[in-house]
């Protein structure tokens, strides 16, 4: 039994499905307004919050996509400390 056209095979069927999840990926994309103190926001709805995971307490750069009071989807990035934070004493 050859298995080499098999293994061909799944090799570029996970290349495919790799190039389609790049391709769909919106964060390298990202149009995030940095957040400054006093800033109006008019959230409305909260779509998504992301933020880098990390397992060291530190300031990292998190992102917020929302709907404003208009209905129109607007993203904003804000500094936070990172969650690995929650765990230490």
């Amino acid at each position: 039994m050859n298995i080499r056209p098999f293994l061909l095979t799944t090799a570029l069927a996970c290349t495919a499905f790799a190039g389609l999840a790049q391709a769909n990926d919106t964060s390298a994309n990202t149009k995030a307004v940095p957040y400054e103190y006093g800033m109006p926001l008019h959230v409305s709805k909260v779509i998504s919050m992301t933020e880098p995971h990390t397992q060291q307490c530190k300031v990292i750069t998190a992102d917020m996509k929302y709907l404003d009071n208009a209905g129109k989807p607007e993203e904003i990035s804000y500094r936070k400390l990172s969650d690995a934070c929650s765990f230490q004493n």
